[in-house]
Formats: structure tokens, C-alpha cells, sequence
């Protein structure tokens, strides 16, 4: 019997059941809202060194997920949870390394705006890559609910468009926009493997890398106590949610349901630090909240249709 995960569409009694999709949901849209307060940390910190804040940030994240696994599935069921994640949890982990790495060495190299924007296709890439590898079937609202959401950001950002294009820093923030795809569609793919211990691998993969690659270690206390939080609670605890709640759900919905996180990322900057938004910042996520909320009803009331079955005549 395949271990593989039901295509969506399908019959009932291959789509799963209908509070496990809530629940998947629930869970990736708090991944989105816990990542989308990692502009406001970013913007607290007094680093000059960004591979200290990966080193720093990396280690936090791997010993929060470290202490979430020894107390939910005790020392036992965590090193079994390693030992079994086999091929698919190693990349996972090597994604979401790359994809934490490239982010902060990007930043160096082009905007933020930049950056959201091409991350806006990942809910395309993940859907194309399980199409193409898996024939995942994606419905028609969903490729709508994806379209809007890219013009939603592209709304956003607009503002903030210089006209000047970093070969290197626009072809890292491609790098992330596949990694984080492609980690989606083998989450989804293996849902029956734990992918916690993964993520937990890939903060260790990204402090080792930025251990080689900073100039020091030291900090104030002050921004070790935000290291602290924008590590285990931005970082950890968001992919916790996320790879939980992704192998629950069809890779470009979970996807789509992750680009909340540029969405509300600015509402964050703006409560906390002032930074009012531009007109364009509030349309385009007045755009993409639209897009989610309509996408997700539609869901919801698809899949419930599906369990309960064509009403007899």
C-alpha cells in the first residue's frame, strides 16, 4: 500500500477528512503570522554582521525545535523521528537552510520589495512542481487565488521599486522562492514522515555556515534577548506550525496560505515602530487578504461537498 498522500480532487474517501484540512490551515496561517514578525525584529537589532544574526538566530530556532520535540514525543520518539526521516526530511532541511541563508545575504544585494515580490510565486512554482512530478491536480479557483495574490504583492511593493536589478540578489530571492517550493510540495508529498527533526536539521546546517562565514560571535544583551525571539519564536516555532500543517494540505494551497506573511508584516512595522504604510502597502494587502479569505471559504466548502456527496435527486 503507497504511502503517498491523497490527490486532491478525488473522491471523499481519498481528500481526507475535513477538520484535518481546517486544522492545516489553521496551522500554516499561523506559520505566516509568527514569520511576518521577522521584519520588526530585523529592524530592532544593532548587528552590523548579518552572518551573526544568522549564526545566532539559527541556533535559537534549533534549540527551541530541539526542546519541542524532547517534550512532545520525549528522547526516544525524537531520535526515532531522525533516524526515519530518511531522503525526504534531508531536504527539506537543506531548503529551508538555504532558504534562511540566501534571505539575509540577498538583503545585501537588493531590496525588500524585490524580495516579496518574487516570492509571491511560490504558490506557482509549488503548484507547477507537483503538477509536473506528481500530477497534483490544481483546481481553477486556486490558480485565480494565485494570480490575485501575485498582483496583490505587486501592488505592495510598488512603491518601493527603484528600477535597479541585482543580478545576485533578485537570483537569491528566486533561490528562495524555489527552496521554500519545493520543500511545500516534499512535505506534502511525504506527509507521513515528521519533518520537525528536518527543519531542526536545517537551522543546524545554516549556524554551521555562518559560523564559517562571520567575523564575530559577540553581542549586546539587549540584542541577544531579540536574537532570542526572532530565532526560537520567528523562526522555530514558524516552522513547526508549517511543517505540520503543510502535509495536511495540497502544496499550492499551503503555499498560497504562506504569503500572509508579507501581508501582514508591514501592519507589524507600522504598530511597532511606526513606520505608517504607504496607500499602495494597504491596497495590495487589502488585495491579498481578499484573495486567502475567498480561496480558504471556498475550501472549506468544496471539500465539505466532497465528504458529504452529490445531494440525491
Amino acid at each position: 500500500m503507497s504511502n503517498s498522500p491523497p490527490i486532491p480532487g478525488l473522491p471523499a474517501q481519498q481528500t481526507g477528512i475535513t477538520s484535518e484540512l481546517r486544522l492545516g490551515i489553521l496551522l500554516v496561517f499561523g506559520a505566516a503570522f509568527v514569520w511576518s514578525f521577522g521584519g520588526t525584529f530585523g529592524r530592532l537589532l544593532n548587528v552590523e554582521d548579518s552572518w551573526t544574526v544568522v549564526f545566532w538566530r539559527s541556533v535559537w530556532a534549533g534549540l527551541f525545535l530541539i526542546s519541542f520535540m524532547l517534550l512532545r514525543n520525549g528522547l526516544r520518539e525524537t531520535l526515532v523521528m531522525f533516524r526515519s526521516m530518511g531522503w525526504p526530511g534531508i531536504g527539506v532541511g537543506l531548503c529551508f537552510a538555504t532558504a534562511s541563508t540566501s534571505f539575509v545575504v540577498a538583503l545585501n544585494h537588493t531590496t525588500v520589495a524585490n524580495i516579496l515580490l518574487i516570492q509571491a510565486g511560490v504558490p506557482l512554482i509549488a503548484a507547477l512542481i507537483a503538477w509536473i512530478l506528481f500530477r497534483e491536480r490544481v483546481s481553477g479557483p486556486t490558480w485565480l487565488a494565485i494570480a490575485v495574490v501575485i498582483l496583490g504583492v505587486g501592488v505592495m511593493v510598488s512603491e518601493s521599486f527603484t528600477g535597479k536589478v541585482s543580478p545576485i540578489g533578485d537570483s537569491l530571492a528566486l533561490v528562495i522562492a524555489f527552496c521554500f517550493a519545493i520543500a511545500t510540495v516534499i512535505t506534502r508529498r511525504y506527509s507521513h514522515v515528521r519533518m520537525a527533526p528536518a527543519v531542526c536539521l536545517g537551522t543546524v546546517i545554516a549556524a554551521v555556515l555562518a559560523a564559517l562565514m562571520t567575523s564575530g560571535f559577540a553581542t549586546s544583551t539587549l540584542d541577544m534577548g531579540i536574537l532570542f525571539a526572532f530565532g526560537a519564536l520567528n523562526l522555530g516555532l514558524g516552522l513547526a506550525l508549517f511543517v505540520t500543517g503543510a502535509r495536511l494540505l495540497p502544496s499550492p494551497v499551503a503555499a498560497l496560505i504562506g504569503t500572509a506573511e508579507p501581508m501582514l508584516g508591514p501592519l507589524w512595522v507600522w504598530l511597532f515602530l511606526n513606520e505608517i504604510p504607504g496607500v499602495s502597502t494597504l491596497i495590495g494587502g487589502g488585495i491579498i487578504l481578499t484573495a486567502l479569505l475567498a480561496h480558504l471559504t471556498w475550501q472549506m466548502l468544496h471539500h465539505r461537498r466532497v465528504m458529504v456527496g452529490p445531494t440525491p435527486n
